[in-house]
């Protein structure tokens, strides 16, 4: 594996559910060039949770604690 997962499993799913309720709204309520950049951005969210590594997590320092 090339990363090491920085999110915990609570927030995996909080992650993937708000993540995808953003990409809806992005897409179904703003017809616009913004739309779609939110879509994109709850796609985003919502792929660091089903992956368990956020990328800005990870550049602060963010680690699981072993146990």
């Amino acid at each position: 594996m090339f990363y090491q997962k920085n999110v915990p499993a609570w927030e995996r799913g909080i992650r993937v559910m708000m993540g995808a309720a953003l990409a809806v709204v992005g897409i179904f309520c703003v017809h616009s060039l913004l739309g779609y950049v939110v879509a994109a951005m709850g796609a985003m969210v919502a792929l660091t949770g089903f992956f368990g590594f956020c990328p800005a997590c990870a550049m602060v320092g963010r680690r699981l604690k072993q146990g």
